[in-house]
């Protein structure tokens, strides 16, 4: 993982926790809201519909081409519903997908009718983006939580796509990978996507008699989104609140879960030019996955080596603050959302964030690469209202850059309560056990423990997280909390949020993402919803939002507040315009240089800013071939002015290729003695797949601020189900002088083997 641009136990002392809660006045309001709103009565659907599933013998060839009789005997599940453009109307373009299973597969046939054979498919690459090609899609979700589901979709061409769904359906984890088949074929008015899903890929319960389930369909070509279940539009797409059932026509057996074994060899090159180091390594290890029953992962890694995942997006930080960057790494991602959904849902603290294990900071502060020399991880379902959560990961020391080797430990455990809500546990443990001379006592150890409540109601009009949470490390003091009390009310037309974050200035999680401690926070937010019926628009939405900032430890010193008002609009070709006017007041508590300029002079401290902005931004079509955006924000800064502007092109020659160029422009102009900067930040792209298993993409990333540029270019062949033959080149300059920086060339080769 060397030149991304990343930010990055067991437990061996009692806990004890004696909290006076009228000591914390915060932490008291905190809970009597949560009291308050648990208090609200939850909403049921008021109708849901439902297939039967036949059990088969028969034999299913996956060839896009519907010729088994048994096909004939399925029962259909059709007459979608439009969520795009309007949620009130059955789609001019129907789906129907019949599901039929035998012993070892659950099987899909979708027929999706179109206005011609023209279909959009951007790319034949796997996980292509779900907006920017005609496809179709199912979830189950397995467990009937309304929470989790596995999502499998494909494309005409039979391109496949699994995602693991979370958060209710808000967060998509396309990084997730399981073996199953798709094929496809087109026609003239239609095409057809068969599918076989191994109950071997799918976690659970022996004996089951019903899944929730949720067929839905992206057609690009006529600009509509369907879906069986019907969802309104002021839900997501993808809301598990809104699923029918399918019913097996008898229960379930065992999964039947192979033992996996995943190992890799890799032989790598590289140099760092600064150090004017060369290093020749062949390395290997690998993972395996173990399944405990229907419903538990065990997944083991030995030696991980990351060097073939995709590099971060460079980015331009004018902020204060450390940038929250998405997990990309296969082994942490399974289950992901059972670790590192604890905390604040607006990233002010979150205790476990899984890309803190494998970086550190060396003796300079630089975050370096830390490595991991092994791991374990438990995780899934118990029964139906429990889940398990518990990982182990060991890295290794680095004495010539100051690092100690740690052990990193976390269980979670979360149970469902009432019909789509949760409420979760969870302790965290980094700790090192060897002494080393370069080791401030108090970083030894540093454990974190805490209560989380997760509310969604069945029809997820009221959504919301209530938390506390406390952190120990050796000589701390009393407090080291951090808690939340947060809710949001969505309507058809109407939004409401309620927000209130407090952390404590001595709460520490070196296992998670704290943007800043000592803080007591408070936001509300107000949308209005409108649905023209004539027109181009086919909603905008206007809203209100106002951040507070307050130092509780400095009688409550304001540090911060931001007033917005924007205008949002989503055009009926699902082109998208954002407008926004903020007033803000920053007070700096220390010295800052917003350009992070080498010789700048920063703003001083102990100081407050009062600025405005103004924002636009216009998003066009993305299922056309040649796309583009771009935004634009002017105002004061500080004690200055900003003109920023960012923008992107991107042509597709589909399915086989696209070219894109994205740049970001941050012109800053402070007054005397302050420097001024010119930010640029440039990356170039391409990508090639030239067939459903060899692909070939490059990046190129420049920026002026981080005085770096970087090639990343990665030749991938998938020459088995989820095996991969990969060559990755690295290449990064210095821009000030243009030297080189950091060179490196891996060829590596997994292997997927099922025993």
């Amino acid at each position: 993982m060397r030149g991304n641009p990343v930010h990055t136990n067991y437990i061996t002392a009692d806990f004890e926790i004696s909290l006076n809660i009228n000591q914390y006045p915060m932490i008291k309001y905190l809970i009597i809201s949560a009291i308050l709103l648990l208090s609200f009565p939850l909403t049921a659907q008021d109708s849901q519909r439902r297939i039967t599933v036949k059990f088969i013998t028969e034999q299913i060839k996956i060839d896009g081409v519907l010729d088994e009789t048994v096909w004939e005997t399925a029962e259909y599940a059709t007459d979608f519903w439009q969520y795009f453009p309007i949620d009130s109307l059955k789609a001019r373009y129907q789906t129907s997908v019949r599901v039929l299973y035998d012993e070892h597969f659950i099987y899909a046939a979708f027929r999706a009718e179109a206005a011609n054979g023209k279909f959009i498919v951007s790319s034949l690459r796997r996980d292509y983006g779900g907006g920017n090609s005609d496809n179709v899609a199912l979830m189950f979700d397995t467990f009937r939580d309304g929470s989790n589901a596995f999502l499998f979709g494909a494309t005409p061409y039979g391109v496949q796509r699994d995602v693991l769904v979370s958060g209710g359906g808000a967060d998509y984890n396309t990084t997730w990978d399981m073996k199953w088949q798709a094929e496809g074929s087109m026609h003239d008015d239609h095409y057809i996507v068969e599918m076989a899903i191994p109950f071997s890929s799918l976690k659970f319960k022996e004996g089951d008699t019903a899944w929730r389930f949720q067929p839905y369909r992206w057609n690009l070509q006529s600009n509509e989104q369907s879906i069986w279940g019907r969802v309104p539009q002021n839900q997501v797409f993808s809301n598990l609140a809104f699923m029918g059932d399918l019913v097996f026509e008898k229960p379930l057996g065992k999964s039947h879960t192979p033992f996996a074994v995943i190992p890799y060899i890799n032989a790598l090159t590289d140099k760092d030019y600064e150090l004017d180091k060369a290093d020749n390594r062949f390395e290997f290890g690998g993972d395996a996955k173990v399944a405990i029953g229907n419903t538990m992962n065990l997944d083991l890694t030995i030696n991980p080596d990351f060097s073939n995942v995709e590099v971060d997006d460079i980015f331009t930080n004018l902020t204060r603050f450390e940038v929250f960057l998405p997990e990309k790494r296969q082994f942490f991602i399974d289950n992901s959302d059972l670790f590192g959904s604890f905390g604040n849902i607006y990233f002010d603290a979150i205790p476990f964030f899984s890309r803190r294990i494998g970086l550190a900071r060396d003796t300079s502060g630089n975050l370096i690469e830390n490595r991991i020399l092994g791991g374990v991880r438990l995780s899934g379902k118990l029964n139906e209202n429990w889940r398990l959560g518990f990982l182990n990961v060991q890295t290794g020391e680095d004495i010539r850059n100051g690092i100690a080797s740690n052990n990193n430990m976390m269980l979670a455990v979360q149970k469902k309560v009432f019909s789509r809500s949760n409420i979760g546990f969870f302790i965290l443990n980094r700790e090192t056990f060897k002494d080393y001379e370069f080791l401030e006592s108090s970083d030894k150890y540093n454990r974190v423990m805490g209560i989380d409540y997760n509310l969604a109601s069945d029809d997820n009009t009221w959504t919301g997280k209530f938390y506390l949470h406390k952190s120990f490390q050796p000589g701390d003091a009393a407090g080291n909390l951090s808690s939340q009390a947060t809710a949001t009310y969505n309507t058809r037309k109407y939004t409401v949020i309620a927000d209130l974050v407090y952390v404590d200035e001595d709460f520490r999680s070196d296992l998670g993402f704290v943007r800043r401690t000592g803080i007591f926070k408070s936001g509300n937010g107000f949308q209005r919803k409108f649905y023209p019926e004539k027109g181009i628009i086919n909603k905008h939405t206007l809203g209100l939002m106002a951040l507070y900032f307050w130092q509780p430890n400095l009688d409550f010193k304001r540090t911060d507040h931001e007033y917005s008002l924007y205008w949002n609009a989503e055009f009926k070709d699902q082109s998208t315009l954002v407008t926004e006017v903020n007033n803000q007041y920053v007070y700096l508590t220390r010295d800052f240089d917003p350009t992070r300029s080498a010789n700048g002079i920063p703003l001083p401290g102990n100081k407050g800013y009062y600025f405005n902005q103004f924002t636009a931004g216009y998003l066009s079509n993305m299922s056309k071939i040649l796309t583009y955006n771009a935004t634009a924000n002017i105002g004061q800064f500080y004690n200055g002015h900003v003109f920023s502007f960012s923008g992107g092109l991107s042509l597709r020659m589909q399915p086989w290729a696209s070219v894109s160029m994205n740049l970001r422009y941050d012109g800053i102009r402070l007054p005397d003695p302050h420097s001024d900067a010119d930010l640029w930040l440039l990356t170039p792209k391409v990508d090639v797949t030239f067939s459903k298993s060899l692909f070939w993409s490059t990046l190129v990333q420049y920026s002026n601020q981080q005085d770096n540029l970087g090639i990343n270019s990665r030749l991938q062949w998938r020459f088995a189900p989820l095996s991969d033959l990969y060559l990755v080149y690295n290449d990064n300059y210095f821009t000030d002088h243009f030297g080189p920086r950091f060179r490196s060339l891996n060829l590596k080769l997994t292997y997927w083997l099922n025993i």
